[in-house]
């Protein structure tokens, strides 16, 4: 803990708030998408871990391409701004980044409380996304990928990621974290959703041990699946869609397969 206040203590001496709170945000956030949603890309065309595939389909070259270059546009022109300008809200909120650190107790319930709130409010925007209008003209730009893997999981319309990014960003506005924290939720965050796009169910996957989490498997069905009918809108857990039946038809698909697999 010493050695993390060490490191706190130089960042605030040699940088403003704003600039840790914008430009720090901004690095952290692209650095861990990229590094964790990269290796997908490289398992499709190598063809390593193959077996633990969810879809036999690959992305080609030029898909997979295409997509690097328009995020890197889309969080160049719309994350980075939205991040400069939404700096006095939070500071307003009460964004703190002096020492000390906050003690674990409160990162861990304020981390826990993000993800139950995120999880509640994007259910609820994406089903709103999946309304006919709104999946035309805005929601079908993320599923162009219907094979996705990881950078995907941020392939989208610009007015979908201010839209559906309020879900992520309400629980630190209302209860005013420490930077620290609220970093380390963006970590985890952004982790939690390339896991979910990757487009591999490993062994290792942590739906395979936590039972209310969604992973791969679930996101995937809802890729492969006609807008119309795919279910399964929740970002992180499933309870949502269990709770309101929208994930009817992937527990019937998860239930046929079960019984095929017994009979051979």
């Amino acid at each position: 803990m010493a050695f993390l206040d060490y490191c706190w203590q130089f960042l605030i001496t040699h940088f403003s708030d704003f600039q840790l709170a914008t430009f720090g945000s901004f690095i952290i956030h692209e650095s861990v998408f990229f590094l964790s949603g990269l290796p997908s890309i490289c398992f499709e065309r190598t063809g390593l871990f193959s077996k633990y595939k969810i879809q036999r389909k690959n992305n080609t070259p030029d898909a997979q391409e295409k997509c690097i270059l328009r995020l890197v546009l889309y969080h160049l022109c719309v994350n980075l701004p939205v991040m400069i300008f939404s700096y006095p809200v939070f500071r307003w909120m009460g964004l703190k980044t002096s020492l000390p650190l906050p003690h674990w107790y409160v990162i861990l319930s304020q981390v826990v409380f993000y993800f139950i709130l995120e999880d509640f409010v994007f259910y609820w925007g994406h089903r709103v996304l999946h309304t006919k209008w709104l999946y035309k003209h805005v929601h079908s730009v993320h599923h162009e990928y219907a094979t996705p893997f990881g950078l995907t999981s941020e392939y989208a319309h610009p007015a979908e990621i201010l839209f559906l990014g309020f879900a992520t960003i309400v629980g630190p506005a209302l209860t005013g974290p420490h930077l620290f924290t609220l970093w380390l939720w963006m970590v985890l965050r952004v982790l939690e959703t390339v896991e979910a796009h990757c487009g591999y169910h490993f062994p290792w996957s942590l739906s395979n041990f936590l039972p209310i989490y969604g992973g791969a498997e679930f996101h995937d069905f809802h890729h492969r699946v006609l807008y119309t009918k795919s279910g399964n809108y929740s970002s992180t857990f499933t309870y949502m869609d269990r709770i309101f039946g929208t994930d009817g038809d992937y527990r019937k698909q998860k239930a046929l397969q079960s019984q095929e697999g017994k009979s051979l």
